[in-house]
């Protein structure tokens, strides 16, 4: 069995007080908008308790304290980094790899052509960076490799300690399980010796992709111009309706005309105002047409 997170200090995860959940709750909530409800006391308090063995605190109140006390910014940081971490992989959620392969990029291409470009993607919450990577290899394999100018990426997310993952690019072999073996020798290169069983996604796509740490409900955004698609996947679901209604609206604005918002197959736009058109389940469009 198992021991219990924290029994060396005498503490477990059944023991995060109310008190303390509910201000960790309020700080976390004015930091970052994510919504923590009462049925995520569990997990929060298991995400927390290996930090809690690091810092040598005897327990969640403690913890509290830090956060309140004058040095309490930085681990503030790290609270936000644990909470906001969500699982991914390469080419999670399929059907929008296949609509932006089938519809999306032969219909910019048919309409604006090399000479209009390039072609503006978004991965707005980017986590680890699977997915920013996964649409890179999508468009370097419908794009002709001369044209370099095509298209580009730029990738955000919360957390500093994902996008540095992210940026180094570096991803052992079970977490590649849905990337081709043709894929797998044009994009990424194989680690020898200290990195064996590793993959490092190629220069030429890692050079193609700039990350920012940012909050998307803290515009503006570091960006000049307009997407033609967004992707903000299973981000929706930490946040409450208002929250939400936010982010889309702020979202929306930086869609070019005819640009995609593409959300998680869990998520919908259903239950708030927004100015898109659902396009099918999960991807919604921008009124009008063009760049």
């Amino acid at each position: 069995m198992n021991p219990t997170p924290g029994a060396e200090f005498g503490w477990s995860t059944a023991q995060l007080a109310d008190k303390d959940f509910d201000f960790l709750c309020r700080l976390v909530y004015e930091r970052s908008r994510i919504h923590l409800s009462q049925d995520k006391k569990v997990l929060v308090a298991t995400r927390l308790a290996k930090r809690l063995r690091h810092l040598q605190l005897a327990g969640y109140s403690e913890y509290c304290d830090l956060l309140r006390s004058p040095g309490g910014a930085e681990e503030l940081r790290y609270l936000i980094d644990r909470i906001s971490t969500n699982h991914t992989h390469f080419f999670r959620e399929q059907k929008h790899f296949d609509f932006l392969r089938e519809k999306i990029f032969p219909a910019w291409r048919a309409k604006s052509g090399a000479t209009e470009g390039p072609f503006r993607v978004w991965s707005s919450a980017c986590s680890t960076g699977e997915e920013p990577y996964s649409v890179a290899i999508h468009l370097a394999e419908h794009f002709a490799p001369a044209a370099a100018n095509t298209w580009q990426i730029e990738a955000s997310d919360i957390s500093t300690r994902v996008l540095e993952i992210a940026q180094l690019g570096v991803y052992d072999a079970d977490k590649l399980g849905g990337v081709s073996q043709e894929l797998l020798r044009r994009h990424f290169q194989k680690g020898v010796r200290a990195r064996e069983g590793q993959f490092r996604v190629k220069d030429d796509l890692r050079q193609r992709i700039r990350f920012h740490q940012l909050n998307l409900l803290e515009p503006p955004y570091p960006f000049t111009q307009l997407f033609h698609v967004i992707l903000c996947r299973n981000v929706m679901i930490y946040f409450d309706r208002p929250t939400q209604e936010l982010l889309i609206g702020h979202l929306a604005q930086r869609l070019a005309p005819g640009g995609y918002l593409l959300v998680g197959h869990a998520e919908s736009l259903s239950a708030i105002k927004h100015p898109l058109q659902l396009i099918q389940p999960a991807i919604y469009q921008q009124a009008g047409a063009g760049r």
